[in-house]
């Protein structure tokens, strides 16, 4: 499957869902960050229809990508949530499963780093294409 590159934005990654955003693009997400963390990753979801599954497949890949990589998958949470529990505990990263503010046919992952900088979904399909 080709990943649509229309979905990777300046500040997030977010698609049609199960068109565009889909478990399989979850998966190579989460398997190609999980390539370039060391320690934990945080990983939430908000109350979307398909985050569920997007979560669970965004934990597959990044097990896939680096079995020694520690996940703290916090289950439903808000935004703010999961930016507060990347800094508090330290984390390497963290992938959210939200579409935000976007209608409800949408789905996406806000992607972060250390101390929850923001990685543009520009940046994380530069990661994707490296593996």
């Amino acid at each position: 499957m080709t990943i649509n590159r229309r979905i990777f934005r300046a500040y997030d990654i977010r698609g049609i869902y199960p068109s565009e955003i889909n478990d399989e693009v979850a998966l190579k997400i989460g398997r190609a960050f999980g390539k370039t963390r060391k320690g934990t990753v945080v990983v939430g979801r908000d109350g979307r229809i398909g985050s569920l599954k997007l979560y669970r497949a965004v934990i597959k890949g990044l097990k896939n990508g680096n079995s020694k990589l520690k996940i703290a998958a916090v289950g439903l949470a808000t935004t703010p949530m999961f930016y507060v529990l990347v800094q508090k505990l330290g984390a390497a990263g963290g992938i959210m499963v939200t579409a935000s503010h976007n209608p409800k046919e949408y789905n996406g992952f806000k992607v972060v780093g250390r101390n929850a900088r923001m990685i543009s979904g520009k940046e994380v399909l530069k990661i994707i294409s490296k593996f």
